[in-house]
């Protein structure tokens, strides 16, 4: 690995500079696994096109093809294709995904179309990239980014501005940094040595679970009782006065404005109970003194005493805390949407704040415009037809008093840990810990669909490094990890960076990393897809043949480092930082797991694998998981917010 990789200018921004969890057995069914389910859908697609071409139909292209007239391609001038590599960079932001999709937006979609446009691809080929045989050198998931990616297809290279013609029918979400001649048999995916991606995370992450929380409370009570107390307590000596402090500077004094009538419920809402089940006990304790009431007074005096009540129940909606503005844009969208859905049809609590009827809804200049979620009244993008289509988390109905009090302190504990600075010897423990990835390991844990017998879940990890201090962006701190790999499986990564921010987190021993190689099957959600990105691949052995039997240029991503940069910054740093800090997407995610009440993953705790029935992997290679989607589905953290505890 070469020393850029161990460094960043992400201190450029610095505004001061289905596998299931085991316990619980799969049923045996017939549902075929995803791959069985890819495989029989685009045989079932084929096998359609190939009917309505013999019925004298046209099929229906997908929507990065172009189909041109016999005319247009006939009077097209036949010029030469060559095998090339394509090194670009993207913000996957709004898109779904890396790779090519019938019916969705994805960059190899948009890159194949600008091909086309910029006269890279011949009309005859613009309708299937398989006849430039198109290949990736690195899939990635929806809404992940890549600061350097490459591709391997038969592009027509003879016009020397080819790269701008290119990406002037490119959004600025993916840029071309450059086109190189490969001899004939390059493959993208075939030949390439390692790849290199980065995570980037608030150090707020790896602060220990709130001492109310059911893991919180459970760490504490399973190191008692496996007589670890006191080494636990060491291990987490740098944050043992944290929640303490924080409840006195940032929480007392939200809770101190509180009604008292609610003040207890809002607490434990978020910690206990739901918002919906909060609602519910408060409209059962006011009906329960409703009717205490009713009983206690004369019958011509029920309707002056339901106005007294009324007027006061009034009052303390109208004394209740009210969001302010800036409070409201902090609002999570998923929170909103549960909220939502949660809040029963009629609440004790009625209209309390004007301000937060709704989440206003931003449109990204540079977000591509596949399914644009318009507001009430505006014209998409896509049709230019007027729709009534809501946001997401759009909400005709303003909050109550309730929730408006258990908003004000969740908003009140983000302000806290946007503020955490990450101790050194914390920062030196996720450093410990990453390291611990570090050589040829059996990951079927961390990723889906693999055996811990199947040979395809070992993977080699050449580093996994803090790959520079800790660097504040608006007003959080952040750390940039590095994982250098031959290669990886599905979610792999986000859920070794899940692992290794809940061993810091729960003061657990590092060596838990080792059992999670073993046969045990344990549950590791999956980080948020928010900030991870593939720095670039390596072609380090092809490149010494290629100079060396082909006499043509390296596949050398440090020609376009400045470029590359440029565009790191603008489009995938900023887009991120920005994103968190309109979401605080790492916020929802570790609290969702905090509050999980399950066993799963008690494994974290001192007296780990006895902590629950964490059985031995015995499933087939690609056997079906679909049947536990139910116990896998727990928390959600992309766009959807899943986190999923595989």
């Amino acid at each position: 690995m070469d020393k850029s990789s161990n460094s960043t200018n992400f201190a450029a921004m610095s505004e001061d500079s289905p596998a299931k969890t085991t316990g619980v057995h799969a049923h045996k069914s017939a549902v075929e696994s995803p791959h069985r389910d890819k495989r029989a859908r685009h045989e079932e697609s084929q096998q359609a096109i190939k009917r309505q071409r013999l019925d004298g139909q046209e099929p229906v292209l997908p929507i990065y093809a172009t189909q041109f007239s016999k005319e247009e391609i006939e009077n097209e001038p036949k010029r030469p294709k060559r095998k090339v590599a394509v090194m670009m960079g993207y913000s996957g932001s709004g898109y779904k995904g890396m790779q090519l999709n019938h019916n969705e937006r994805t960059i190899e979609g948009d890159l194949f179309k600008a091909f086309v446009d910029a006269g890279a691809i011949s009309k005859a080929n613009a309708d299937d990239p398989k006849k430039s045989a198109l290949i990736r050198c690195a899939r990635t998931d929806k809404g992940v980014h890549a600061a350097g990616n490459l591709i391997s297809l038969k592009l027509i290279i003879e016009d020397p501005d080819v790269v701008q013609k290119i990406n002037e029918k490119l959004s600025p979400q993916i840029r071309v940094f450059g086109i190189e001649r490969t001899n004939g048999s390059f493959s993208a995916y075939q030949f390439c040595d390692s790849r290199i991606y980065e995570y980037l995370i608030p150090t707020h992450c790896f602060l220990p679970p709130h001492p109310s929380s059911y893991l919180g409370k459970k760490l504490v009570q399973l190191a008692d009782q496996a007589g670890d107390g006191d080494a636990y307590q060491e291990r987490q000596s740098e944050v043992s006065s944290y929640w303490a402090e924080t409840e006195e500077k940032y929480i007392q004094p939200v809770i101190d404005r509180i009604d008292p009538s609610i003040r207890s419920l809002a607490q434990r809402a978020l910690y206990d109970i739901s918002v919906k089940e909060a609602e519910e006990e408060l409209a059962k304790i006011v009906e329960e003194n409703s009717e205490v009431k009713e009983d206690l007074t004369p019958k011509e005096e029920v309707k002056s005493a339901k106005d007294r009540k009324h007027a006061s129940s009034q009052r303390a909606i109208n004394d209740a805390p009210r969001f302010s503005p800036e409070l409201s844009s902090k609002i999570n969208t998923e929170e909103l949407q549960k909220s939502s859905e949660d809040s029963p049809t009629v609440t004790v609590s009625e209209v309390v704040n004007e301000e937060v009827i709704e989440k206003e809804y931003e449109q990204e200049p540079s977000r591509p415009a596949t399914k644009d979620i318009p507001v009430s009244g505006a014209r998409s993008s896509v049709t230019g037809e007027e729709t009534n289509e809501r946001p997401p988390g759009f909400r005709s109905k303003p909050f109550s008093a309730l929730e408006t009090a258990i908003r004000q302190l969740r908003s009140a504990y983000v302000d806290a840990k946007k503020a955490y600075r990450i101790h050194p010897c914390r920062l030196e423990r996720v450093r410990s810990t990453l390291s611990r990835f570090v050589g040829t390991q059996n990951y079927h844990n961390y990723t889906i669909e693999k055996d811990f017998r199947d040979a395809s879940a070992k993977r080699v990890i050449k580093s996994f490094v803090v790959a520079s201090d800790p660097i504040i962006i608006r007003n959080t701190e952040w750390l940039s990890l590095k994982v250098h790999g031959q290669s990886f499986m599905m979610h792999q990564i986000r859920k070794m960076v899940t692992m290794a921010a809940l061993l810091v987190r729960c003061g657990c021993h590092e060596g838990r990393i080792q059992d999670s190689y073993l046969a045990y099957k344990l549950s590791i959600p999956k980080a948020p897809g928010l900030g991870l990105l593939l720095e670039r691949p390596v072609f380090d052995t092809y490149n010494a043949r290629l100079v060396g039997e082909y006499e043509r240029q390296p596949i050398d991503f440090q020609k376009h480092e400045k470029e590359m940069e440029e565009f790191k910054q603008r489009e995938i740093y900023e887009r991120i930082f920005r994103e968190e800090e309109k979401e605080n997407t790492f916020h929802s995610f570790f609290a969702a797991i905090d509050n999980l009440k399950s066993a799963r993953l008690l494994y974290l705790s001192s007296v780990g694998l006895a902590a629950g029935n964490y059985g031995i992997s015995s499933r087939k290679p690609n056997s079906d998981d679909a049947d536990n989607a139910d116990d896998a589905t727990l928390i959600e953290s992309d766009d959807e917010v899943d986190i999923i505890l595989d």
